[in-house]
């Protein structure tokens, strides 16, 4: 089951939607944005969606057009995040910095790597993040932000790999992440398998079994892309606590296509 929950102040800052949702016990329902375009992210945060992430790794957005979709989202119950195209400090501080309050992050493969984006992410003591939350700033008054970043943002280290499973526990045992997103294409790729994202295969539900299962000791919460509403609700029911429901792209031309053959079914030919 999802929900709605209305997002809040804590001590003068915006309280993160996303961590209010899994707290409620609730999935979270997340939005992809491929396109660079401020009025399409505008759209998709009227939808009901309980976070939308902008992708900086395979869709064609910049960091100009991630801050639009953001300026854009402003006024929607929506967690802006990011997935960010590597695991690397100056691109993650600039996304935080921007105002994104969640960081998906690919190919995090040990702990090690997962200890890194945690640095990256968050403020000394805890990290290494450089002061300096030009947009983040603005979501509280002068200095709630820092006081808070560290506790509100969530983060997501990519699990998506034959070597990230091998060393899941490890990897789920690192402080400061709040969870893993399971990317099904890389992962059935490295595994020999045809890349997709609603997968059946024995071995790789298996795995899906077994992230949930060490998550949920841990008291983490895992996230996976998928194609649509089936392959999302039965993540759900598997006990994923966020789901991505394709991408914007995906959704418009899956709607379109619809469209376009239902009309020249239902013109007996004339089309």
């Amino acid at each position: 089951m999802v929900t709605t929950v209305q997002t809040t102040k804590k001590e003068g800052n915006v309280a993160n939607k996303v961590k209010e949702i899994w707290k409620s016990g609730k999935a979270v329902v997340n939005a992809w944005l491929a396109i660079p375009s401020g009025f399409s992210a505008e759209m998709v945060a009227q939808c009901g969606f309980d976070s939308v992430t902008v992708d900086m790794q395979h869709g064609v957005q910049d960091y100009l057009s991630m801050v639009q979709c953001f300026q854009a989202m402003d006024k929607h119950p929506v967690t802006p995040m990011v997935r960010v195209p590597w695991n690397e400090p100056g691109i993650i501080g600039k996304v935080l910095d921007g105002g994104a309050y969640g960081v998906i992050c690919p190919m995090v493969n040990t702990p090690q790597e997962a200890r890194n984006l945690v640095s990256y992410a968050k403020y000394p003591p805890k990290g290494v993040r450089s002061n300096g939350p030009i947009r983040a700033g603005m979501y509280g008054t002068a200095g709630s932000y820092q006081k808070t970043a560290n506790d509100e943002i969530v983060l997501l280290p990519m699990m998506e790999t034959k070597t990230a499973v091998e060393n899941m526990e490890a990897i789920l045992d690192v402080e400061g992440i709040d969870g893993v997103y399971i990317g099904p294409s890389d992962l059935g790729f490295s595994y020999g398998l045809e890349p997709k994202l609603d997968r059946s295969e024995p071995e790789i539900l298996a795995i899906y079994e077994k992230i949930i299962k060490e998550c949920g000791k841990r008291g983490l919460n895992p996230g996976i892309h998928c194609s649509g509403a089936e392959g999302a609700a039965r993540a759900i029911n598997m006990g994923f606590k966020l789901v991505t429901l394709s991408n914007e792209v995906g959704l418009m031309t899956t709607y379109a296509k619809m469209q376009v053959n239902a009309t020249r079914k239902e013109s007996g030919g004339k089309a």
